[in-house]
């Protein structure tokens, strides 16, 4: 039996290629996202080792909200005094104030210069650091900086020219003195774009904070060790500081990255996991072809003594077989891959991440084999099960694949639906995410269950469209011949794009909802904001800059805020400090659900509905509120105002809060048109007083509503870019079925070219078959997805998601690819059809 199977196997090798295929697909993500996340998690281990090689012990301030976010260091609440009593501890050899924080350079074309995810970083000079001058000299003056050789390309500076910054004021001019690198000929240590003032400089545009620093570096002296030295810094200082030694802030920088590297490996593994279980479908679907095929042969070897245990271990075997193939390929395929992403991302920030050598840990090969042969086994077994119930006499017969009763499959698919709709509902009510992957795994395998007992129907129904001619009706009909055979293809497309349908809709519907907020409760004709990165971004302005709005001719009123994490009795929040709370209701139709909605007196602030709730709040209650900068703050709420779609999960705060925020300049202001003044023209008026930032942009309401949702259309191309692998599998499963369903109509192909069929008409007829399929597989994944989506919508109604969208055209275009694929994966197999010798195939058994 074991000859008689690796003979079976390698006698048919086209079956062998096009079964094993869609595993090698699969495993070659899995092994390619584990090789790619290792090597860029050395290599960032690597880098951070390089930043900090100078570093014994740095000292910063604690953060007073949040714990190990680099970004609320950039306060920069240390002072001459903190870096004499540094200099004074025992062991210290050379001790320097660091300036560090963002500086945004503004290229030829009058707009900021974007990176990739890496920071635009202002400092101020020192000697003696990494940096080491190419051209030029050290910033001397207040109007000079030094610019890093990344920078210099990417924005096409020299020494000698003039550059403008943004900064934590409006744009500066100065003048490029000199252009440094780093060790190792590197341009830049990680992509960032840095730039260099004096250090008085810097304190006043980085910090806005004259005499201020944001760290202190310290070497140690010869013969004192890195812990020690940091534990005398420490005793000096006190619990109030920060005090780490190079290794640790390198371990802790490089734990940071590692955390969202494993964040994007589960995002790479979990679309892997969609791909291995399109293949799946298509593993069995091909199984049960062949089992199909070979029913006579399998038949003769029970007759000849074999029992069922070894025909199930004949399946099995060739299962095995196809899988270690397949992983072996698969694994090869993704260390290839992995090492190329590798490269891809180095390459961005102008090369500067320097890769370490491209390895495969022991996890890529246990799991690259481990998931190929598992899954490929997984899907053998009900064939193999098939097979072993195969009779002798099934020898004798001439049609040994009759169909079989439907009730089964159709009882079980319906429970499994059942089963899934509940898990998913329960996991988007309480978000929890093992639910839903859960409920989305039993819904799909309760579908495909299902899609049997109306794939006839609606597969005759779709061929009739097609079928104008009689190879279209030949086509028609042999796609609905074995509803089984069709339905599993058909259910291998609808995975991909049911999950790509889901998320449109949900996307959709958040811009719709986000459309209508917009419009029926802002009142605000224009919006003054920036690509802020989140409470106290980078892209912030002149709070009399707002002063300057409001004196604007044509313009009713106005108001903006602050915004900043705050903590509320230890709890982290969001927090705006707003210029005008009562302007603030007129415009966004905020209304009180307690309390009276006024302005906000020094020492009270305003909570919403929702959170009052959640932390037992009400008029008159008190909560400590601790901000970037300064102590904690004791406040008296004023009032609670009622749930909207505006303001969602906000403290609001007095103005004069914003003094000790991490950014002390306005986030986003609001304006209100004048009755009967232009917007327009409003608006061409506002804009000149941001013309000396560039990254703010005056916009009305429906443009700023767009530039929000726009977002959602990137994370929706990314998805549909990494789901184009489980349709791609989907696409090898329906040429796959017609391949093995070509192979095993040769004698009817025969036939027809014998009584005069043409090879055109043949190849029409196979395709007639596939589109039918296809089409088929869309229309479930269609109505699949938008069931997922609505109630995806549904369950977070209370998130916002307060209108339902149906991405009508984008379902369109979904069908009408379908149709295509249906075209592109009948190419070979009718081509294969046509070329059939009418004599070998009419004698073909």
């Amino acid at each position: 039996m074991l000859k008689a199977t690796l003979k079976s196997v390698l006698s048919r090798k086209l079956r062998l290629v096009l079964s094993g295929l869609a595993v090698v697909l699969g495993v070659m993500f899995v092994s390619g996202s584990f090789v790619l996340t290792d090597t860029l998690d050395r290599s960032f281990k690597s880098l951070f080792t390089t930043i900090y090689s100078d570093v014994d012990v740095q000292v910063a301030v604690k953060p007073k909200v949040g714990s190990d976010d680099p970004d609320q260091a950039l306060a920069g609440t240390l002072t001459a005094d903190d870096l004499a009593k540094v200099k004074s501890v025992e062991g210290t050899d050379r001790v320097v104030g660091d300036v560090v924080g963002s500086a945004r350079p503004i290229g030829e074309n009058g707009k900021v210069l974007t990176t990739s995810g890496a920071p635009r970083l202002g400092t101020a000079w020192r000697d003696g650091g990494q940096e080491q001058l190419r051209e030029g000299h050290a910033p001397q003056r207040d109007d000079e900086v030094a610019i890093s050789a990344y920078l210099a390309k990417t924005g096409g500076f020299s020494v000698g020219e003039q550059m403008s910054l943004l900064t934590l004021e409006p744009k500066k001019t100065f003048t490029v003195a000199g252009v440094f690198g780093y060790p190792g000929n590197r341009d830049s240590l990680g992509g960032e774009l840095t730039t260099a003032f004096t250090e008085s400089t810097a304190q006043q545009l980085l910090l806005g904070q004259p005499g201020a620093y944001s760290s202190i570096t310290v070497r140690a002296a010869p013969g004192v060790a890195e812990d020690v030295l940091r534990q005398r810094i420490q005793d000096k200082l006190g619990d109030a500081y920060q005090v780490k030694t190079g290794e640790q802030l390198s371990k802790d920088s490089a734990a940071q990255i590692g955390e969202g590297l494993s964040f994007f490996n589960y995002v790479l593994l979990g679309f892997a996991g969609i791909a291995l279980f399109v293949g799946i479908f298509i593993i069995l679907n091909t199984f049960s072809i062949i089992v199909a095929q070979r029913t006579r042969e399998l038949a003769l070897l029970r007759a000849m003594g074999a029992g069922r245990r070894q025909m199930i271990g004949t399946v099995v075997l060739e299962a095995v077989v196809i899988g270690l193939i397949a992983s072996v390929v698969g694994l090869g395929a993704g260390i290839g891959v992995g090492a190329l992403l590798a490269n891809i991302f180095s390459t961005v920030g102008g090369g500067s991440l320097r890769l370490e050598g491209i390895s495969v840990p022991p996890s890529t090969v246990i799991s690259a084999f481990a998931v190929g042969i598992v899954v490929t086994v997984l899907a053998a077994v009900l064939p193999a099960l098939r097979a072993s119930r195969i009779p002798p006499v099934a020898a004798m017969r001439e049609a040994a694949t009759p169909d079989r009763p439907l009730t089964r499959p159709t009882i079980a698919g319906a429970a499994l639906t059942a089963a899934g709709g509940g898990l998913l509902w329960y996991g988007f009510a309480e978000g929890a995410l093992w639910f839903i992957m859960s409920g989305l795994l039993v819904a799909f395998v309760g579908v495909a269950l299902l899609t049997p007992l109306i794939s006839r129907p609606v597969v005759s129904l779709i061929g009739k469209l097609l079928a104008w001619s009689m190879p279209g009706t030949l086509g028609r009909r042999n796609s609905a011949r074995n509803p089984r055979r069709t339905a599993i293809t058909a259910a291998a497309l609808m995975v991909g794009i049911a999950l790509i349908t889901g998320v449109s809709v949900v996307l959709t519907s958040a811009t719709t909802s986000i459309t209508k907020v917009a419009e029926g409760q802002v009142k605000s004709d224009l919006i003054v904001s920036g690509e802020s990165s989140g409470p106290g971004g980078d892209a912030t302005f002149q709070p009399s800059r707002l002063d300057e709005v409001s004196r604007v001719s044509g313009v009713d009123s106005s108001f903006g805020w602050y915004a900043d994490r705050v903590l509320v009795d230890g709890k982290p929040q969001f927090g705006i400090a707003v210029t005008d709370v009562p302007v603030m209701r007129e415009q966004f139709g905020l209304s009180a659900k307690e309390g009276t909605f006024a302005a906000l007196a020094e020492g009270t602030l305003a909570v919403d509905e929702e959170s009052a709730g959640k932390l037992n709040l009400k008029p008159g209650s008190t909560v400590s509120v601790q901000t970037t900068k300064g102590e904690a703050k004791t406040y008296t709420v004023g009032f609670v105002y009622a749930k909207n779609n505006v303001l969602v999960s906000a403290f609001v705060l007095p103005v004069s809060a914003a003094k000790q925020f991490r950014v002390e300049q306005l986030e986003t202001a609001f304006v209100r048109v004048s009755p009967g003044a232009s917007v327009q023209d409003v608006q061409k008026r506002i804009e000149p007083l941001f013309a000396d930032n560039p990254e703010i942009t005056v916009q009305d309401r429906s443009a700023f509503v767009k530039q929000q949702a726009s977002q959602l259309d990137t994370v929706l191309l990314m998805i549909q870019i990494l789901l184009a692998l489980a349709i791609l599998i989907a696409v090898l499963g329906v040429i796959n079925t017609l391949a093995l369903s070509v192979i095993e109509r040769t004698r009817e192909l025969g036939l027809l070219r014998a009584i005069g069929m043409r090879r055109a008409q043949v190849m029409r007829m196979i395709t007639v078959e596939s589109v039918v399929i296809s089409v088929f597989g869309a229309l479930l994944g269609l109505g699949v997805g938008t069931a997922l989506g609505v109630g995806a919508v549904r369950a977070l109604k209370d998130e916002g998601f307060t209108d339902l969208g149906i991405p009508w055209t984008q379902m369109g275009t979904y069908l009408l690819l379908a149709a295509l694929v249906g075209v592109v994966a009948a190419i070979l197999p009718a081509i294969r059809a046509a070329r059939l010798n009418v004599l070998q195939a009419i004698s073909y058994e």
